[in-house]
């Protein structure tokens, strides 16, 4: 006698088949809930971030401030949020003159520094904003605040929020995926769902301080023949859709049946996107792949290209580490920036040229930079710099941003915003914008309120926008 508990070879059959149909059927209502979000027509359809991890120094790179050069090496109080925080009051920090040449760049006349040398030659493709300012003055909480809009609460993240609202142009693909995250600094709450339901995650793809060429989704590829491995997801489908019918309402049950059907669709799609093997020597060239300073994050931007072209949404493509000091942290070894700058300079260079000439630039965003700047001051009189949240710099490009336009000012010093002001909240509002989204309007209920990405915060700015 067969225990009622367990599934009859035919009713399992029939409720298959049920399940298959309903797991469909949610997919189109799903897809179709998904464009429903949109508000407005879209200037883009994906964003690549480029995250700096740790703050690069906006006065040594995209910042001009001919007076530190002029004062270089006077005492002078700054009386900020980060000296206030160390010492209880404000203290006198030397003048520190920028350890790179600055230089007026293409047509735009935008400035770069020597730092930058292949990324300067696009500054007639990118959008500089030179008055950022945001919240938190140490690395956990800012970076936390760029990618929820919280700096302590456990928040969606950004591409969670892009996720929920239009979805992936790929049914094979998800529509969030971040390479190479750090662990520390908020760790997967960067690229979690927090409240809203577990299918927007993130997608990690390798880890930092692993090998990008030992990343992918290799791990995807079943073991099994193809016909095994149909019989596999079969059963396990079956199974999946018992226990949903079950339990209707259980998003994080939904989610895990909505993850073993992306991964079986992904074994056929995933490899190919991937195998880096498969770009002409050329174009890995453009990404600096093969060399020793930039072949892992030359393959990272050239995952990210794949991927954006394969109808995934949001990638976030990392450049840090897990120690306590980030890649771009140099308290007291500002010349180290300059090893970093090597690691990235050509590949982000790359990407934006390979974006261009594919003709993918006019409807992707990429956006570049970290979770704060530097001081313009020598930290502890040393040959470092500080954090600095108060004014500091990122570029954007593509997506409908004004191309060879530098908006809004720091003071004299690089040191705080004070025209055209862009806070963290504005750039995720305009971001947003470009996607088709109303900040306002992307929300979700939870615990008897509506919550968004910009939490009551936030503007599009519309002078960065090319309208």
């Amino acid at each position: 006698m067969i225990d009622s508990a367990f599934l009859s070879r035919r009713a399992a059959l029939a409720r298959m088949a049920c399940g298959f149909g309903s797991l469909a059927l949610a997919g189109v209502h799903a897809r179709a809930a998904a464009s429903s979000l949109a508000h407005h027509p879209a200037r883009a359809k994906r964003i690549i971030f480029l995250f700096m991890q740790g703050g690069v120094s906006q006065v040594d790179s995209l910042d001009c401030k001919p007076l530190l050069t002029e004062r270089d090496g006077q005492m002078l109080n700054f009386d900020d949020a980060r000296s206030i925080a160390k010492t209880g009051k404000g203290a006198d920090q030397r003048v520190m003159k920028p350890l790179w040449e600055m230089k007026q760049r293409g047509q735009s006349g935008l400035w770069c520094s020597e730092l930058f040398p292949h990324m300067a030659r696009h500054m007639d493709d990118v959008c500089v904003i030179r008055s950022m300012h945001t919240e938190g003055v140490a690395h956990g909480p800012a970076t936390l605040f760029l990618h929820t809009g919280s700096t302590n609460f456990i928040r969606p993240s950004m591409g969670a929020w892009i996720s929920y609202g239009l979805g992936s142009e790929s049914e094979n693909l998800p529509a969030f995926v971040t390479i190479s995250p750090a662990l520390g600094n908020g760790g997967p709450r960067n690229y979690g769902s927090a409240f809203l339901p577990a299918k927007y995650q993130g997608t990690p793809i390798g880890r930092s301080g692993q090998a990008a060429k030992e990343a992918g989704f290799r791990y995807l590829k079943s073991p099994l023949s193809t016909e095994a491995s149909r019989r596999q997801f079969d059963l396990l489908s079956t199974l999946n859709a018992e226990q949903s019918r079950t339990r209707p309402g259980d998003t994080a049950m939904e989610a895990v049946v909505e993850s073993y059907e992306l991964a079986w669709r992904m074994q056929s799609t995933a490899p190919q996107v991937m195998n880096l093997d498969s770009e002409p020597e050329h174009v890995k060239a453009l990404y600096g792949i093969g060399e020793k300073e930039t072949d892992n994050y030359g393959r990272q931007c050239l995952m990210a290209r794949r991927l954006a072209e394969s109808g995934v949404r949001f990638i976030q493509v990392n450049y840090g580490d897990n120690s306590n000091n980030p890649a771009w942290d140099q308290h007291s070894n500002l010349p180290k920036h300059a090893d970093h700058a090597r690691a990235v300079d050509k590949p982000v260079a790359g990407l934006l040229a390979d974006l261009k000439q594919r003709g993918l630039l006019d409807d992707t965003i990429v956006w570049w930079g970290g979770e704060f700047g530097r001081t313009p001051y020598a930290e502890k009189n040393g040959t470092g710099r500080d954090h600095n949240p108060g004014g500091f710099s990122i570029w954007v490009a593509g997506g409908g941003f004004k191309a060879g336009h530098a908006h809004g000012e720091t003071d004299e010093w690089g040191h705080r915003a004070i025209a055209g002001k862009v806070h963290m909240h504005d750039l995720h509002a305009t971001l947003l914008h470009q996607l088709g989204l109303n900040h306002e309007r992307l929300t979700w209920r939870h615990d008897g309120r509506d919550y968004r990405l910009t939490d009551v915060h936030g503007r599009p700015v519309r002078a960065l926008l090319d309208v």
